[in-house]
């Protein structure tokens, strides 16, 4: 017999499973992606979203499924190495881990993202799911769920400067978990090259008279290194681990009060059901 609970699907037996469903567990979906971090991040960043998973679990009771490693960004396709799903088939996948709990009558179900490109296919994925089905799926993009006051507290007044892809907060969170698969000396600061004559502002957009304009881009397009922003230089260890705390703490206690909701009933508290 283990000595203590385990939190991780993966390492269960399917009688263990079984034990834990009367108390109607929350189960973590977590997903992230394949895809290139600039010179000096693994390109896995699925690891980063499995190691917070596996901390809110731990600290919440929840049972964590397998991460799923791929996402939707065809942005990033142009830097070999990444691996990226058609968004039908990426809604597909989404759809199929879900629904193979559903269909075992297991509800409470929350879905880590930490790949922001895949926020719209989650949406009108869980939408579809919710009224075929009648169950809300909520989602937390982990990487957005870093506040502002905390961001002021790591960075003072070099936040803008800190913050974008290939930079923070990846790159401190990568410091705190995985230092030795770092390459920090291949670190730059990230500088965008202009498209049409005009600055862009990303994957989707230049600017033009201040204002932006829509065009679809690829990230080398925008930086040689795949960099859409932010210096990595100003990232730390100590960082890492502050925005780990905040993301396992902030998770666990949406865990806490999600066990109390009834998710097809996105109007009804428990406290309502007194009055």
């Amino acid at each position: 017999m283990p000595t203590h609970q385990k939190h991780a699907l993966k390492d269960m037996t399917f009688a263990e499973f079984r034990e834990r469903l009367p108390e109607k567990p929350v189960i973590l979906l977590p997903f992230g992606s394949q895809e290139e971090q600039g010179p000096h991040a693994p390109m896995g960043d699925y690891m980063l979203t499995e190691a917070v998973a596996a901390k809110v679990a731990e600290a919440s009771g929840a049972i964590v499924a397998p991460t799923i490693p791929f996402g939707w960004g065809d942005f990033f396709r142009t830097i070999p190495g990444g691996i990226q799903l058609r968004p039908s088939t990426f809604a597909a996948v989404v759809e199929d881990v879900v629904v193979a709990f559903l269909e075992h009558g297991i509800e409470h179900i929350l879905v880590l993202n930490g790949h922001t490109s895949n926020t719209p296919l989650f949406d009108q994925t869980l939408r579809r799911i919710r009224a075929e089905r009648g169950v809300t799926v909520p989602l937390i993009n982990l990487w957005q769920s870093i506040p502002d006051p905390l961001w002021k507290e790591l960075h003072g007044d070099l936040v803008a400067t800190a913050r974008g892809h290939g930079g923070e907060p990846l790159t401190s969170i990568y410091l705190h978990l995985f230092p030795d698969l770092m390459r920090m000396d291949l670190a730059r600061p990230s500088a965008r090259s202009e498209a049409f004559g005009l600055p862009t502002g990303g994957v989707n957009n230049i600017r033009f008279e201040g204002m932006g304009v829509n065009v679809p881009l690829n990230c080398h397009e925008v930086n040689a290194d795949g960099m859409l922003g932010g210096d990595p230089l100003l990232a730390s260890a100590e960082n890492g681990k502050r925005m780990v705390d905040h993301l396992v703490g902030f998770c666990s206690r949406f865990v806490e009060h999600m066990r109390r909701c009834d998710m097809r009933a996105p109007t009804l508290f428990p406290a309502d059901k007194d009055t």
